[in-house]
């Protein structure tokens, strides 16, 4: 115990339990086989590649009609994410469509950012999304707005 408080406040280096029990297991080893005459072979571990990685394809939608929505649902529900453009829907039509699309995102326990005017990312659980865009969009219309209102104004 008093060597474990030693080697965590860094006074005293530690070996590390794999090499220790290494060396129990040559010493155990040696001690057997001279008591029975055989060699014990050395275990080898095996080293397995964990830089996997599967593309995540983003669907990529503009829907002009409420029922267009209804894909836009099956990708999320197949884990993909989807980017929403709703510049070619009516007002009325887009107000559904984010509805719906929100809920399921909700179901899926998703997430859905507003990327820019009307239009919107939903990801599903298994994709995160870090970072704010529409934040910098505020910025750069109020920046425009002021430079609009300066140049208005003389």
């Amino acid at each position: 115990m008093f060597s474990k408080v030693m080697s965590f406040l860094g006074l005293v280096d530690e070996e590390p339990q794999e090499q220790r029990r290494e060396e129990e297991y040559e010493e155990h080893g040696q001690q057997q086989a001279q008591a029975d005459g055989v060699v014990p072979l050395k275990r080898q571990g095996t080293v397995v590649s964990l830089h996997t990685q599967k593309q995540v394809r983003v669907y990529l939608a503009e829907p002009e009609k409420y029922d267009d929505a209804q894909a836009i649902a099956d990708h999320l529900r197949n884990r993909r994410p989807v980017v929403v453009n709703l510049h070619k829907t009516s007002p009325d039509s887009a107000k559904r469509i984010v509805d719906f699309i929100s809920g399921c995102t909700y179901a899926l326990n998703g997430t859905m950012q507003k990327l820019g005017h009307n239009i919107f990312l939903c990801a599903p659980e298994n994709v995160d999304i870090q970072g704010t865009i529409s934040d910098m969009i505020s910025e750069q219309q109020e920046q425009s707005q002021q430079a609009h209102n300066k140049f208005q104004s003389r």
